[in-house]
């Protein structure tokens, strides 16, 4: 029988090997909360206590209710306060969106760690069960592919339809073209009618629910656990797939798999018995990212207004 520290290398294995989960789910979840926020203008730095909100109230709502669907919702409440919160100090309170977001990642970190140590009470391991995956007849047996993309959890195939959707939404909608409105040109935007602290609000509750479920998606799809600082830089790395991405849906989708390439890569060589620092292995997915974002120099496509403050009437 395992002991509990060997349980939990052996289901983070399985997490991001790619024979349970897309290992870049997580991450795409946050990505496209983040997309749609900087598209209206909204940098949310903070993704990453977003993430770590959604972990520990989707572990804490699954063990106390018995129920995973009950610790998604709660997931996903998770990151929409702590988004909000952002929302308040960025939007209402026209604050700096870079130290709002480092603050609100300080801040949840401690809170998480907090509260879990309330909720564990001296318990050393504490698991839940997850979501199973559901393979796609025919689709789940294309070599190479089929078992990555098509044999997955709900949540999973949720994300694909969604990176669809959002694609559509800006380019072929009206309404798209106003929230993008919103963060190239605000003031012009709100020459034409449109409300651009409305819609900013807006994409903020989108921002926190998905990225809510990404934390989620850790816990009730992955691993089953919750740990201090689980996140471990997935939210930064989020930000990372969007610039990376060019700030489109499926750029992030790209983004966000060469990521999951590799850190299954790096788990995988470790268990494997590799003989490589662990230390330096760890390191493989976020400098590979950072490579491909130097790569990406230069390609500049962020929005005009990402970032600023916007104040009505003002010049």
């Amino acid at each position: 029988m395992r002991n509990a520290s060997a349980d939990f290398q052996f289901k983070l294995y399985d997490g991001f090997s790619g024979r349970s989960s897309s290992s870049g789910s997580a991450l795409m979840y946050g990505g496209i909360g983040e997309t749609i926020a900087e598209k209206s203008g909204i940098l949310n730095i903070g993704m990453e206590g977003v993430m770590l909100s959604g972990a520990f109230f989707s572990f804490a709502g699954a063990w106390y209710s018995g129920n995973l669907f009950v610790g998604l919702l709660c997931g996903m409440a998770g990151g929409l306060i702590v988004s909000l919160l952002h929302g308040l100090l960025s939007i209402t309170l026209i604050q700096n969106q870079s130290v709002s977001g480092l603050a609100i990642n300080m801040l949840m970190l401690g809170v998480t760690s907090f509260l879990f140590k309330l909720m564990s009470n001296g318990q050393g391991y504490q698991q839940i069960e997850t979501f199973p995956n559901i393979a796609i007849p025919g689709l789940s047996k294309i070599p190479l592919i089929g078992d990555a993309f098509f044999n997955c959890d709900f949540l999973t195939y949720i994300l694909y339809v969604l990176l669809i959707l959002t694609w559509i939404f800006y380019k072929k909608t009206n309404l798209g073209l106003s929230f993008m409105a919103v963060g190239e040109h605000p003031r012009a935007a709100e020459s034409a009618g449109i409300q651009v602290k409305k819609y900013r609000w807006i994409v903020m509750v989108f921002n926190g629910i998905l990225g809510g479920i990404g934390g989620a998606y850790l816990v009730l799809v992955q691993l089953g656990v919750f740990t201090e600082n689980m996140i471990s830089g997935r939210g930064y790395i989020a930000l990372a797939t969007v610039i990376l991405g060019r700030y489109t849906p499926f750029g992030m989708f790209g983004a966000a798999l060469l990521f999951g390439a590799a850190n299954a890569l790096q788990i995988r060589l470790q268990t494997i018995g590799v003989s490589i620092s662990p230390f330096l292995l760890a390191i493989l997915p976020y400098a590979l990212t950072l490579i491909a974002m130097l790569g990406a120099a230069g390609k500049n496509s962020e929005p005009e207004a990402l970032a600023k403050p916007y104040v009505k009437g003002s010049r």
